[in-house]
Order: C-alpha cells, then sequence, then structure tokens
C-alpha cells in the first residue's frame, strides 16, 4: 500500500537548519509530483515548495525561497527538504504528498493524492 513517512522535524535555534525526509513506498516514486507543505498551529495549510516528477521543475513559497531546497533522492526513494537560516514563522508540522496534477494545478494541495502523517518543526 501507498505509504509517505516523513522525518527529521526537531527543535532548532534561529538561524539553524534541519533537513526534512519523506521516504515513499507502495508507489511509483519517479512519476509524481511532489509538495511539502506546513501548518502552524491555528493558521491554514501553507504550501511551501513542490517539485515535479523528474526534478526539473520546482516552486517556493517567497518566505522560503534562498532559504529552503526542495530534492529527490531517487535511488531511496526518498524526498527532502533542506531547510536553512531558519526563523520562528517557520515553525509547524510538515506534510509531504504525491499526486498527479497537471502542471497548472502543481501548486493545489488538495489535487495531491498521497499524504504522509507529518513531522514537528520547532524554531525557537
Amino acid at each position: 500500500h501507498v505509504q509517505l513517512v516523513e522525518s527529521g522535524g526537531g527543535l532548532v535555534q534561529p538561524g539553524g537548519s534541519l533537513r526534512l525526509s519523506c521516504a515513499a513506498s507502495g508507489f511509483t516514486f519517479s512519476t509524481y509530483w511532489m509538495l511539502w507543505v506546513r501548518q502552524a498551529p491555528g493558521k491554514e495549510l501553507e504550501l511551501v515548495s513542490t517539485i515535479s516528477n523528474d526534478g526539473g521543475d520546482t516552486d517556493y513559497v517567497d518566505s522560503v525561497k534562498g532559504r529552503f531546497v526542495i530534492s529527490h533522492d531517487y535511488a531511496k526513494k526518498t524526498l527532502n527538504l533542506q531547510m536553512d537560516s531558519l526563523k520562528p514563522e517557520d515553525s509547524g508540522v510538515y506534510y509531504c504528498a504525491a499526486g498527479s496534477p497537471s502542471r497548472m494545478r502543481r501548486l493545489i494541495a488538495s489535487d495531491y493524492e498521497y499524504w504522509g502523517q507529518g513531522t514537528q518543526g520547532t524554531v525557537s
């Protein structure tokens, strides 16, 4: 069955780094768009970054551009999010997801069909 398992969250000081991973199984990893979203307490889900199945197309929310990098490790079937220069406002539960949206709808989280359980990242 399809499974996405996030890891790598934790507590870090402002200016520090975290590397989130999302281990995928049960589907053909290399054929799906993937994304990271986050949710802070009391706030709506926010799309953080997307990546195309071949890694050639990425998007980032403006607030993380230049600080976060999304990438695949196809051999390990893992999606990664390297987060540097972290700020308190980056805190939240980070979720990964996989789906087959059209390119025009790649930023619409509801078009992604498989979701992980999330990992907490706290910057304080």
